[in-house]
């Protein structure tokens, strides 16, 4: 939920956790575009994972869908990609949960370490992921 600022992890309905997350530098709207700084809207799935991304770990988000390829492509821009859920690089790791104060990634959705840690070993590839305005 972009606008609560928080990620929900679900098991057969209910809510097992929530996490406080920090988004994109402009977080209200869908992604549009390469760039724009922000996180997409919509339904997706955990993709795949990249377990030495700068960020600590990271789970792919399947961003963007054939129909925000071709609406990008339409309007002359590229839709971007390399939508994730992840931790901390090691600088930002430094002030933790102080991070989430702010939106900082440019479109991704951040966790701190320790959760993404949890996340990682929790939620297998072809989960999906429905991210909410």
């Amino acid at each position: 939920d972009k606008s609560e600022r928080r990620l929900d992890l679900y098991a057969d309905g209910e809510i097992l956790r929530s996490y406080a997350i920090s988004l994109g530098g402009q977080p209200v709207g869908p992604k549009r575009r390469e760039g724009d700084e922000r996180t997409p809207e919509g339904r997706y799935f955990i993709d795949y994972r990249k377990p030495d991304s700068a960020f600590h770990r990271a789970l792919h988000i399947s961003y963007p869908r054939p129909g925000q390829v071709a609406a990008a492509r339409a309007r002359g821009e590229p839709p971007g990609g390399l939508i994730m859920i992840h931790g901390l690089s090691r600088r930002r790791a430094l002030i933790g949960r102080y991070n989430l104060l702010s939106d900082w990634t440019i479109g991704c959705i951040a966790v701190t370490n320790a959760e993404i840690e949890e996340l990682w070993r929790v939620v297998p590839d072809g989960t999906p992921i429905e991210i909410r305005p």
